[in-house]
């Protein structure tokens, strides 16, 4: 197991600017997780600790010492890609030990780690077949074999279940997961799909245009994003940005905000905090994910939830709940309603538990309180 720094890294292909100053720690074990949609720069990253790209500024740290300068294969990664880059030619023990054919391990060394991957894996009996006879998953399961037998430093995940249908993604998950917590090794996983980040993280690293937007565990993350593009990206649905404005009144705070009826409703936010009171009689957005916008009665950890009456616009049944939607303030908000609950064009009673409701400047777009 071994430590990760991403020291001040930039990345400029001509003048495109591929990352900008971005810094990262992985501890010793970590499941860290490069999140962002295409083009944000995750991959170049990745590529870059593999030392498949240079670094333009910056340094990169495998267990204390840096690597800049090493060729790929002194860096002691290995890397699953997106594409399984499986030798079709080959069998499936072909091609696990193929990397060690090519170094000139001992034969029986060889013999020793394919049986112990495959095993772990559960390859064995997979092992004279040739890729073209696998589904997709087994595929897979090769291709993280071929790496697991390197015995790296560090394991590199390039979106290696972006080609699986969802059924396989879900199982490759639990796969990987269980490997993750079996082996104990340090692991970058680039993926532009919120899911697998919050599901395999320890640590998240969320990036759009070549800098990072926030790094924390997956619940703090979703919990407490650091301004409304994470708030946004993570969460399905994603949490409800409803456009209001802070009052004050007597040291208390709340927002104010419209029905699509016109009925104002004001909704009480605790104490005032310095970090508020900018904002007092200005615009701002209360963030509210869906499951604490419900029906009364629903909410725990002792909250007194704030109460009103709103029209259903539409009701999506997912089987473990209902998902309404609800104009608040000029958008349609997203309510988690019991399975059953709500029926388009009724009016029905909600709840806001604004206990874990967050509030955000909409000119910075950072996270107010």
């Amino acid at each position: 197991m071994s430590s990760l720094t991403i020291k001040d890294i930039s990345k400029r292909f001509g003048g495109y600017q591929a990352l900008d100053n971005v810094n990262i720690e992985a501890d010793s074990g970590e499941f860290l997780v490069l999140l962002g949609p295409s083009g944000c720069g995750k991959s170049t990253l990745l590529n870059m600790i593999a030392g498949l790209e240079t670094v333009t500024e910056g340094l990169i740290r495998i267990d204390g010492e840096v690597v800049n300068d090493r060729d790929p294969k002194d860096r002691d990664i290995a890397m699953v890609f997106q594409s399984y880059a499986l030798y079709p030619s080959m069998t499936v023990r072909e091609n696990i030990c193929f990397g060690m054919r090519v170094r000139k391990v001992p034969k029986a060394q060889q013999v020793e780690s394919v049986g112990r991957v495959a095993k772990m894996l559960q390859l064995e009996s997979l092992l004279d077949r040739r890729p073209s006879q696998l589904s997709g998953g087994q595929r897979q399961r090769v291709a993280m074999g071929r790496a697991l037998v390197r015995d790296p430093k560090v394991f590199l995940f390039d979106e290696p279940l972006s080609n699986l249908d969802a059924k396989l993604r879900v199982e490759m998950r639990t796969e990987i997961k269980k490997l993750h917590k079996k082996l104990g090794v340090t692991i970058v996983y680039v993926t532009h799909d919120q899911i697998e980040a919050m599901t395999l993280a320890t640590k998240v690293v969320v990036m759009r245009q070549a800098r990072i937007q926030q790094v924390g565990s997956p619940q703090e993350i979703y919990d407490r994003p650091q301004n409304l593009y994470v708030a946004s990206f993570i969460g399905s649905p994603p949490m409800n940005l409803i456009p209001g404005t802070l009052r004050e009144n007597g040291g208390q705070v709340a927002v104010e905000t419209t029905l699509e009826s016109g009925t104002k409703l004001v909704i009480p936010m605790g104490r005032a905090t310095p970090a508020m009171a900018p904002y007092f009689d200005s615009k701002i957005i209360l963030g509210a994910r869906p499951e604490i916008i419900t029906e009364p009665g629903i909410h725990y950890d002792g909250a007194t939830p704030y109460a009103f009456d709103a029209r259903v616009e539409v009701v999506e049944p997912t089987g473990s709940d209902n998902l309404a939607i609800i104009s608040l303030g000029g958008i349609d908000a997203i309510a988690r309603l019991r399975p059953g609950a709500g029926a388009p064009g009724k009016s029905m009673a909600f709840s806001i538990d604004t206990s874990k409701a967050l509030l955000f400047d909409p000119q910075s777009e950072q996270r107010i309180a």
